[in-house]
């Protein structure tokens, strides 16, 4: 069962998400913990997903147990154009259906001793518009699939303390599309567009630690951090159908056949979270968060002007906030019924937004039941609703992107999770 669980999730773990999913950090994972909006992650401990959440709280589980966890995201992100200088349509639902999940294993050394395995993604970005979309020579697709293997240490110090930790592998595959304007170069009126696009994958590695506090019975802190990861991209820019005019510019200017390097950041980040079990039956549970977008460092890939010496551009972001608040109530000796919320601060504003990457302020409400089958097994299903915000664009390009405007009037994304605990 174990190898069959293991093959299935690490086949379906490379995802891709909407680039409007909580500044591509993901705290979805499929993890029971979906259903309270991610609240209370850091310090809950319930579960074999603390193992990548925070790995010291391991030090809780008193046996070795495993956690399967599949996940469905529909995605719904459709912009409406206001002002465009070229004409084009809406670009459509640029998001759709993913299948995702995650792997969770926690073996007991000791009493204080635990190791910890998770498998997974929690950073990613995909959109993918029509080709005649009015922003195509902004973009047409933009899709960065990554998956993570993180192995894990737990000690328990005392009755009051753990401490965790644990290193990431983190393999990423970047691909991105964008039209070119041919028809606004003199001499080439009336020609099709041409095509850019930049295919290359990296591997990075960074690290996590974790800390449990437990000052009495039934109340938890727990403070939880992950390192930035480096991700570096070079590929040879594939120019296809350009214009005559335009190719013996970009000829001149060495544009054509360079290498183009697009650094990447994925953001240090860390969560205070805390859990209190008011009765036997009731428990809440909160999480204060800071991701450091500040040194993101994404750029855009592009053709904005004849003048162009480079196809990227940086971009500006801001370091985001994150809170989230929520509840579980036990309503039978078997059931575990869990709600919650969370808002997570925009990275980005309307001026440095681009549509590769909408990232917008997110709002996300979920809720989940877990049934316990018998002594070792645990079953759950949670639902989870982000609504992504407008994320409005008013960008004015140079003169072969021209200007883009608009907003998002459906930027959503519903989570559909089932997950499995297997105690051993």
């Amino acid at each position: 069962f174990y190898h069959s669980a293991l093959l299935a999730i690490l086949s379906s773990c490379l995802l891709v998400l909407p680039a409007g999913a909580g500044g591509l950090i993901l705290y979805e994972l499929g993890t029971p913990d979906l259903g309270t909006a991610g609240a209370g992650r850091a310090a809950m401990a319930a579960d074999a997903s603390t193992a990548g959440l925070n790995p010291a709280g391991m030090t809780r589980l008193e046996r070795s147990q495993m956690l399967v966890a599949f996940q469905g995201l529909y995605i719904n992100t459709r912009f409406d154009t206001e002002i465009d200088s070229f004409g084009g349509g809406d670009g459509g639902n640029a998001g759709g259906f993913v299948p995702a999940g995650s792997l969770h294993y926690v073996h007991s050394l000791t009493p204080d001793w635990k190791l910890g395995l998770s498998g997974g993604s929690y950073f990613g970005l995909g959109v993918d518009y029509d080709d005649d979309w009015a922003g195509r020579y902004y973009t047409t697709e933009a899709e960065l699939l990554t998956f993570g293997i993180n192995p894990s240490i737990a000690y328990r110090i005392n009755d009051l303390l753990s401490v965790g930790g644990g290193f990431n592998i983190v393999y990423a595959k970047l691909t991105q599309k964008a039209a070119i304007n041919n028809g606004a170069v003199p001499g080439q009126a009336g020609q099709p567009d041409g095509k850019l696009k930049l295919e290359d994958d990296d591997v990075a590695y960074g690290f996590n630690l974790g800390f449990l506090l437990e000052p009495r019975d039934g109340t938890r802190f727990g403070l939880s951090y992950r390192s930035e990861v480096d991700l570096e991209f070079k590929d040879v820019a594939d120019l296809k159908n350009v214009g005559p005019v335009l190719q013996g510019i970009l000829n001149l200017s060495g544009l054509a056949g360079s290498k183009v390097d697009v650094d990447m950041t994925v953001p240090q980040l860390v969560m205070a979270s805390g859990y209190h079990q008011l009765t036997d039956r009731w428990a809440v549970m909160g999480n204060i968060g800071w991701q450091d977008w500040s040194e993101f460092g994404k750029q855009d890939l592009t053709l904005r002007s004849t003048t162009s010496t480079k196809f990227t551009q940086d971009l500006e972001y801001d370091d985001t906030w994150h809170f989230a608040l929520g509840a579980q109530y036990r309503f039978a000796d078997s059931w575990l019924w869990s709600v919650g919320a969370a808002y997570d601060t925009s990275p980005v504003d309307e001026d440095t937004r681009t549509p590769d990457l909408p990232l917008d302020r997110q709002i996300r409400i979920g809720t989940g039941i877990q049934y316990d089958w018998h002594s070792d097994i645990t079953v759950g299903v949670a639902y989870e609703y982000l609504d992504a915000g407008d994320a409005e664009i008013d960008q004015d390009g140079g003169p072969l992107q021209g200007s883009l405007k608009g907003d998002y009037d459906t930027n959503a994304i519903h989570f559909f999770a089932v997950n499995l605990i297997w105690k051993f």
